[in-house]
């Protein structure tokens, strides 16, 4: 009961933190309003963990601090002492692949022999519908051709890991979930340069070889190890599978505070636009993913899997490259907006589907997930 109380008590210091906001906002500009929006995502966060129905948005609500925090103080996350923390950037991402790599075994890729049309439909939807989507996108934008390069990049790069989670919480496919993401990720040196090249060439120029090596080692050395370590090291290092995800979500929330304080200017332009941009993005991702399920007769649970599949991608992956690509503060604004959108959508969408019977169908297996 105490500890029910005390989340209602921080609930209600958030609603003043907020009622203070706009009272600033009013009187005297938003720009003088910072510490209390910030102290109200703070504080929304931690409430939400009193609720078994909200906890699941308090790391979302975090990132939204922490890109306030960087809105209003840029300073503090451009560079210290000298030290650009952009370089940074490549580093969390590896140890963040690394983590995923962790959790996978080559066992994840036994679906694409167990499910060979599932993993080639969801597969295929994925870099066909959300490349399309962000170049469509990009083309309409009339953002400077960098941004809109980085729509189009966000549509060519792979699942990210938190597509697997969200198919769980909404009854999907997990299993196929799993395979669609461990194929995707190990086909993105091959596809999301191509696609690049072929859509993202008409805004900015695209070394598809540097970028190809890029993703390899930003992503599939890293994974390998991870997934090595798992076979070989992991039983003996049990604590690493309750680390590695703690360490994956602050790599990702620095990533975007980086990214966000960089261009932080651009931001303040084009920001509304961009964040209903990347919304319609991802929206249309899971609208047209679901339907691609339902074109080709699967099953309820697959077609959850292909929405979430397709709208959800590994915004991690894409600012990684534009920043090997020198445009952190230009090309990686789509991506840092496109994670925490997604996250939240993401998780309204589970919730949705968790709560919906899968009716009479009787073709989706019963998933359960397993600790390794």
């Amino acid at each position: 009961m105490k500890n029910i109380s005390l989340y209602k008590v921080l609930a209600g210091i958030a609603v003043l933190c907020l009622l203070a906001a706009l009272w600033f906002i009013w009187h005297d500009g938003i720009a003088h309003a910072g510490y209390y929006i910030i102290a109200f995502f703070i504080m929304l966060a931690i409430a939400c963990r009193g609720s078994q129905t909200l906890k699941g948005f308090s790391y979302t609500i975090i990132i939204f601090a922490a890109v306030t925090t960087a809105l209003y103080f840029p300073q503090y996350f451009i560079q210290v002492n000298g030290f650009k923390l952009s370089g940074l950037i490549t580093p969390l991402l590896q140890l963040i692949m690394f983590g995923m790599g962790t959790s996978m075994g080559l066992e994840d890729f036994a679906g694409v022999i167990k499910m060979p049309k599932g993993v080639f439909i969801g597969v295929g939807s994925h870099f066909i519908i959300m490349p399309l989507l962000g170049f469509t996108l990009a083309k309409l934008s009339g953002f400077p051709p960098e941004i809109a390069a980085g729509i189009i990049l966000v549509g060519c790069s792979p699942n990210g890991m938190a597509s697997n989670v969200m198919s769980y919480l909404a009854k999907a496919n997990l299993a196929l979930s799993v395979t669609i993401t461990a194929v995707s990720t190990m086909l993105a040196p091959i596809f999301t340069p191509l696609l690049m090249k072929l859509l993202g060439g008409e805004f900015i120029k695209i070394d598809a070889l540097s970028m190809m090596w890029d993703i390899v080692k930003i992503v599939i050395f890293p994974i390998g190890a991870g997934i090595l370590f798992n076979k070989y090291l992991l039983k003996r290092a049990l604590w690493l599978e309750t680390l590695m995800p703690l360490v994956s979500m602050f790599g990702i929330a620095f990533i975007i505070v980086i990214i966000t304080a960089a261009g932080r200017d651009s931001l303040l332009n084009i920001g509304g636009l961009l964040v209903l941009l990347v919304l319609i993005h991802n929206l249309m991702g899971y609208t047209l993913g679901y339907w691609s399920g339902r074109l080709f007769k699967m099953s309820e649970r697959d077609c959850r899997t292909m929405a979430i599949e397709v709208g959800m991608q590994n915004a991690g992956l894409a600012s990684g490259l534009a920043k090997a690509m020198g445009k952190i503060a230009t090309v990686g604004l789509a991506p840092a907006v496109f994670g925490p959108l997604m996250n939240t959508t993401g998780s309204l969408l589970a919730n949705y589907w968790h709560r919906k019977p899968l009716g009479d169908d009787k073709r989706g297996e019963k998933v359960i997930l397993t600790t390794k």
